[in-house]
């Protein structure tokens, strides 16, 4: 009596096993379908919130670029400093909000071919005629978003830290606080400037030329799986560039082609 209970027992031990394997394989397949990507919902017009709803030129690549795909998008909107960490850990598989490729950045992720280009702007009140470079900057207040490339172009051209960085969480109440006089300027993307400009109407312009001209694409994990979804992005990436997507949507946003590379 005791030996057919346990072989009962080990008969639906193993049914339960055999239905959580089917279980899961299911789970993988539908998890396989979807892209995690990573965006702050405040960086416009890249990435923003528009009558609640994520939209910006960033996220319509992306969106292009998961049509091409088949594939359904999972967003997480959290702090830039906080998207990278969540990559790096492996809880996002890329991130759709002006991330530019550097040397550092290459150490730790792969980098899918460039969808966009951007260069690193000063802006300052329109009054200000006393800054044009970054030699202008020493002894100034200056805003850059915390964790941003931009914030790290601005230390690297200030070695003897002559400069007083202001880092902000995010790019809220920075162009109002270089309008009203709190900080002396604000570095950001030359496209991004443009636009919150031409959008706000702060009594704000663009001084110099970019202090540093990079390349924009999605950066993925450092591991085999990630490395074959970064391949069919550029793919997709590729036929949105043959197809015209991705000029029709920088033409959108910034009545311009920031998706090819300018004349330095």
């Amino acid at each position: 009596m005791k030996k057919k209970k346990w072989i009962m027992l080990l008969a639906a031990a193993l049914m339960t096993a055999v239905l959580s394997a089917c279980g899961n394989g299911n789970s993988n397949e539908q998890e396989n379908n979807v892209l995690h990507v990573g965006a702050t919902g405040q960086s416009y017009p890249f990435a923003y919130k528009e009558n609640g709803k994520l939209t910006g030129f960033d996220v319509e690549v992306m969106t292009a670029v998961a049509k091409k795909l088949d594939m359904k998008l999972d967003w997480k909107l959290l702090e830039f400093s906080g998207l990278m960490g969540e990559l790096q850990t492996g809880k996002l598989d890329t991130i759709s909000n002006q991330v530019a490729v550097t040397d550092e950045r290459k150490q730790t992720y792969n980098f899918t071919k460039p969808y966009a280009y951007a260069g690193t702007q000063i802006v300052v009140k329109k009054d200000n005629n006393d800054i044009k470079s970054v030699a202008d900057l020493k002894g100034k207040n200056v805003a850059a978003v915390l964790g941003s490339n931009h914030a790290k172009n601005l230390e690297s051209k200030d070695p003897d830290h002559k400069i007083n960085i202001k880092t902000y969480e995010t790019q809220e109440g920075t162009l109002k606080d270089v309008a009203y006089g709190r900080v002396d300027a604000y570095v950001n993307s030359r496209s991004v400037l443009i636009a919150q400009i031409k959008k706000t109407g702060l009594p704000l312009k663009l001084t110099g030329d970019p202090i540093v001209y990079e390349q924009v694409a999605f950066p993925f994990p450092k591991d085999d799986s990630h490395n074959k979804l970064r391949k069919k992005v550029d793919k997709a990436l590729d036929e949105l560039r043959k197809d015209g997507t991705l000029k029709k949507l920088s033409e959108k946003y910034f009545k311009e082609d920031i998706t090819v590379e300018q004349k330095k």
